[in-house]
């Protein structure tokens, strides 16, 4: 009987393991998609000439944005920029990063923005150039700082909120040792 108890013990962890595994997998590849879902961007052109975004949102269609500019006048001009021409311009952008020249390689200054392009580049690398390049833009230090400082939208706040919930749960879901006050034993055996 005692060797039936070990195996259903056996079976019962391995199979905890197997859910465990599959629910971190499960939410590295939400992010992932994420990431590289298209987006819908408002663009506002700040005084400064710099460029922020005031708006974004996840689509099923293609990415595509709306550009707030000051004309001559002063008036704020809006006009829509499709992702051919969004895909170009992070491209560029992508391309003078790579060559040392873009602001994006700089520490992001105390003014709020940056060029049209940059602003494009930092928000929609990943759904515009796909994933392996905006991955390896992500373990840029001042990339992230530009990204965060570009974006002003709800959404992104919200999207940051969420992945910073959830690398707190992964923690405290394996972290601590918890003691069970039956046993003195956790479920793991610590």
């Amino acid at each position: 009987m005692k060797h039936i108890t070990t195996i259903g013990s056996a079976a019962l962890l391995g199979s905890m393991g197997v859910i465990v595994m599959s629910t971190i997998t499960g939410c590295s590849q939400q992010q992932e998609q994420q990431e590289a879902q298209n987006r819908f961007l408002v663009i506002e052109q700040l005084p400064n000439g710099k460029y922020v975004v005031v708006e974004e949102m996840p689509t099923e269609g293609p990415s595509r944005a709306i550009i707030r500019e000051r004309d001559a006048d002063g008036r704020i001009v809006e006009r829509f920029m499709n992702e051919d021409e969004m895909r170009a311009l992070a491209d560029q952008e992508y391309q003078r990063m790579q060559a040392g020249q873009s602001e994006l390689n700089e520490e992001p200054s105390s003014s709020p923005g940056m060029g049209l392009a940059g602003t494009i580049l930092a928000v929609a690398a990943g759904s515009l150039l796909g994933n392996m390049i905006g991955n390896a833009l992500m373990g840029n230090k001042n990339f992230q700082r530009h990204s965060n400082s570009v974006n002003k939208s709800a959404y992104h706040r919200s999207a940051a909120a969420k992945k910073s919930s959830a690398s707190k749960s992964k923690k405290s879901f394996f972290g601590g040792s918890k003691k069970s006050s039956s046993s003195g034993r956790s479920f793991f055996g610590g």
